[in-house]
């Protein structure tokens, strides 16, 4: 029987407990460094040679729902009650709101260096030490909202932009598509700065600290995110019936994405996975 992924506004104060303590586990027993060490191996930007599975590329959706699925795996191998959240950051839009509380997610990082003081993933709870890194930080850090240069979360009508477009994704696959679900979604923009982070790529950059960059995973808050960002994936499939992961075919030998990006029967790194075998999951779970 399928699970149920829920709003994490939702959740009880039981419910908050046992996600918390799985986490906490997960990271006691050294589990939860190796998916930062996944993610941080596989953020290959346009600018790289190589393949790109998880970010800028048609399969960023399915590589981080599989991520996703094997982290909640994890989690409920330590208590099979619990599920990933989501937060919907088109309605929980303030440092003040949930998840930023003090028996979840705690709240924002200190003026001083953007250490995170209060909850249980803070230093100096004595649980969490970041020891998977791009930089020597040794504490989870956040910027909620950018202090020094303000941006809002995304609105519920910047998310109906990508909803709506009918295609998954098209050429050239990465992150200058002006068209598709995906790029909206993942949210690669034109121009400079806050102007061309939308969507999924904003939220990255409104929580800060260690949610911007290939480290982000370190902030558990990255979980609940891409719960959120795997439920648009279902509702853009419900909306448009019919409509599939692009490409089909791989990008043939004189194209530029040749063995840059996954088509639909490929399989997909670090998994023995194509993004067809995920594209429904909806018996594995559902959301709420």
């Amino acid at each position: 029987m399928a699970y149920t992924r829920r709003n994490v506004s939702t959740l009880t104060p039981t419910e908050r407990r046992r996600f918390v303590n799985a986490l906490l586990e997960l990271k006691r027993r050294g589990e939860y460094d190796e998916f930062v060490r996944t993610h941080i191996e596989y953020y290959t930007p346009d600018g790289e040679h190589g393949l790109r599975a998880a970010h800028m590329a048609p399969s960023f959706l399915p590589w981080h729902r599989k991520f996703l699925l094997e982290l909640e795996r994890a989690l409920r191998r330590v208590d099979a009650s619990v599920t990933v959240p989501y937060w919907d950051w088109t309605r929980d839009r303030t440092a003040r709101s949930v998840p930023w509380t003090a028996d979840l997610l705690g709240g924002n990082g200190r003026a001083s260096d953007r250490q995170v003081m209060t909850g249980p993933f803070a230093y100096g709870a004595g649980h969490w030490p970041v020891s998977v890194n791009v930089t020597d930080g040794r504490f989870l850090t956040r910027d909620l909202g950018r202090a020094r240069s303000p941006i809002q979360l995304p609105t519920a009508a910047e998310l109906e932009g990508a909803l709506s477009d009918p295609v998954y994704d098209a050429a050239p696959w990465n992150s200058t598509v002006g068209k598709g679900f995906r790029n909206k979604l993942e949210g690669w923009g034109a121009g400079r700065g806050s102007v061309s982070w939308r969507n999924h790529n904003r939220v990255h950059r409104w929580v800060g600290g260690l949610m911007v960059g290939g480290a982000s995973v370190n902030d558990p808050v990255f979980w609940l995110h891409h719960a959120f960002v795997d439920l648009q994936w279902t509702r853009w499939r419900q909306r448009h019936p019919g409509a599939r992961y692009l490409p089909a075919e791989p990008p043939g030998a004189g194209d530029a994405q040749h063995d840059r990006v996954v088509a639909r029967y490929e399989r997909m790194p670090p998994w023995d996975v194509t993004p067809q075998e995920l594209e429904d999951l909806s018996d594995v779970y559902r959301y709420e």
